[in-house]
């Protein structure tokens, strides 16, 4: 009787050893599998483009130096002199639309809107907007037409100087570079590069 009960004793002890290692294990699993997941995430996300419009706006510096490309000229007649106010009317990255701009800037060139596959290989941007024609490399005198293919000299963000674009569209047009204070987060931006006049309006 006393073997027996020792016996039993015995299992029960084994059998709540047993379940309790099979607990440590489970738990062990989803730890793993935690990790393996937050690994996997990481990894998606070194992989995505982090500039996101493909390239998300928000994670570049708006501001430029205030350096202009060789050979483009000052705007003779600019609907928004140097130094005037306007109101921007594009939405190229958060806090733009609708911020009031100081007009730094004034050029005549042409705009261009652009696809291009980023150098960091990102995925491809497309319908950029801007660059200019003073932007491509070793460019032609006139202006390109759509569907032809340029070398960007630009760097408005990682990736892009040095990329081959697509031109979608060409626009004759007087750009600026402006200082404005974003709409999202209030960070005051200097030096932007570039709004085009029709994406102005008078403050």
């Amino acid at each position: 009787m006393y073997l027996n009960k020792k016996n039993y004793i015995t299992i029960l002890l084994a059998a709540a050893m047993l379940g309790l290692s099979a607990c440590g294990n489970s738990a062990g699993d989803n730890a793993s599998g935690s990790n393996a997941a937050n690994t996997n995430t990481s990894s998606q996300q070194e992989k995505t483009n982090p500039s996101g419009m493909k390239m998300d706006h928000s994670e570049m510096n708006h501001s430029g130096s205030g350096e202009v490309p060789a050979g483009l000229k000052d705007a003779q007649n600019p609907k928004f002199p140097v130094g005037s106010q306007a109101v921007i009317h594009a939405d190229h990255m958060p806090g733009m639309n609708g911020a009031e701009a100081t007009i730094v800037g004034a050029y005549d060139t042409i705009a261009y809107t652009v696809s291009y596959t980023p150098t960091t290989g990102w995925e491809r941007v497309t319908d950029h907007k801007w660059i200019i024609h003073e932007e491509i490399e070793n460019a032609q005198a006139k202006a390109y037409e759509p569907g032809a293919e340029i070398t960007i000299t630009a760097d408005h963000m990682q990736g892009m100087k040095g990329a081959t674009a697509t031109i979608e569209s060409a626009e004759p047009t007087t750009v600026y570079m402006v200082d404005y204070v974003s709409t999202t987060d209030g960070q005051k931006v200097t030096n932007h590069q570039w709004v085009t006049e029709s994406e102005l309006s008078a403050k």
